[in-house]
C-alpha cells in the first residue's frame, strides 16, 4: 500500500509533460515504395501533430546528418518526463551481424538508433521500426522504459513488410482504442497493427513473410502477443501514441493536462498491479487496486468538469 501511495505523489511531477515525435522515411528504391513511404510519414505526422511536437524527414532530408540534428534539437529540449516516439519507416537490412536502415548516404544502424535515443533524456520512449529485417535491431535497441517495436521478428524475414499501412490505420481508426479513453497506446497500436497484418496475410492465402514482435522490459526476446505471463506489455500500455478528442483538446489546458498526466499514471499502476496479482495474496491485490480505482475516479471527476 505505501508502494501506491508513494507512486501516486509522483503523478504531479508529470504536469508538464510533452511527446517528441521523429518520423523518418528511408529509400524506397521504387516509385511504389517511395510514394508509399512518403505517405505515411506524412499521414503520421498529421495525425499525431496535435499530440506533441513533430519532426519528420522524408527524401533527401532523410539523410543520417539530418536524423543526428534532429535528434540533438530533441535531446536540448526534452525532460525526463517526457516521451519520445522514433518512427522508421521504409527498407531494413540484415547481412548476419547488423541491422541498417536505408536511407540516402550512409545507412543508420541498429547501433547508431541505440545511440541517438540513449542522448534523449525523456524516461518513456517508443521505438517503432517498420522496415523490413527490423527484428534484427531490436536487440541494439532494447533498454528497460523503452518500448521496441519491430515489423519482423529477425533480420531473416527480409521482404517488404505492410506492418507499417496497419500501425498508421491503428492511429486513424478510434476502434484501436479498446479501452475508450481517447488515448491510444503503444499496445493497444502494436495490437491493432499485429492482428491487421496477420490478418493481411491469412486472407490473401499468402505465407507470412513478417511477423511483428514487441519488448519493453529491456531483456529478453521480442513477443508477438504481450501479457502478465511473459511480463511485456506494461510500459506499452501506459506510453500514449496520440491522444483524440476531448483528452487532446484537454491537453491544451495547463491544469486539465495535469490531471491526464495523473490520469495516465494512475492507469499505469493499475496495468502494473494486473501483471503482478498473480504473484500477491488477493486481499492484498483487492485493497490496491481498490485505491487506484478511487484516485483514477477522482482524476476522471475533475478532467469532466
Amino acid at each position: 500500500m505505501k508502494k501506491v501511495v508513494a507512486l501516486l505523489a509522483l503523478a504531479p511531477l508529470l504536469a508538464h509533460a510533452e511527446t517528441y515525435y521523429l518520423t523518418v522515411a528511408g529509400l524506397g528504391g521504387e516509385p511504389d515504395y517511395e510514394q508509399r513511404f512518403t505517405s505515411q510519414a506524412k499521414e503520421i505526422e498529421k495525425l499525431v501533430g496535435a499530440s506533441g511536437k513533430v519532426t519528420t524527414l522524408i527524401g533527401a532530408d532523410a539523410k543520417k546528418t539530418k536524423i543526428d540534428e534532429a535528434a540533438a534539437d530533441i535531446a536540448g529540449k526534452a525532460q525526463a518526463n517526457d516521451t519520445f516516439v522514433l518512427t522508421l519507416i521504409g527498407h531494413g537490412t540484415f547481412d548476419g551481424t547488423s541491422y541498417k536502415f536505408n536511407i540516402p548516404g550512409p545507412d543508420v544502424t541498429g547501433a547508431d538508433l541505440a545511440a541517438l535515443c540513449n542522448k534523449i533524456p525523456a524516461t518513456k520512449q517508443l521505438v517503432v521500426n517498420m522496415t523490413s529485417a527490423s527484428g534484427a535491431s531490436l536487440a541494439a535497441l532494447q533498454k528497460p522504459r523503452r518500448v521496441v517495436i519491430t515489423a519482423t521478428k529477425a533480420g531473416t524475414e527480409k521482404n517488404a513488410t505492410v506492418f507499417g499501412r496497419y500501425w498508421v490505420e491503428g492511429l486513424r481508426d478510434p476502434g484501436a482504442d479498446s479501452d475508450k479513453n481517447e488515448s491510444v497506446s503503444a499496445l493497444e497500436a502494436f495490437r491493432y497493427a499485429e492482428r491487421k497484418t496477420t490478418d493481411f496475410y491469412e486472407s490473401n492465402k499468402r505465407l507470412a513473410t513478417e511477423h511483428a514482435v514487441i519488448e519493453d522490459t529491456g531483456k529478453g526476446e521480442g513477443v508477438k502477443a504481450p501479457s502478465a505471463a511473459n511480463g511485456q506489455g506494461i510500459a506499452a500500455s501506459s506510453l500514449a501514441v496520440l491522444r483524440m478528442g476531448s483528452v487532446q483538446q484537454a491537453a491544451n489546458d495547463p491544469v486539465k493536462k495535469k490531471l491526464i498526466a495523473e490520469r495516465e499514471e494512475v492507469e499505469e499502476l493499475i496495468d502494473k498491479l494486473k501483471y503482478e496479482k498473480a504473484a500477491m495474496p488477493s486481499d492484498q491485490y483487492r485493497r490496491q487496486l481498490q485505491t487506484l480505482m478511487i484516485q483514477l475516479a477522482k482524476v476522471q471527476e475533475a478532467l469532466d468538469k
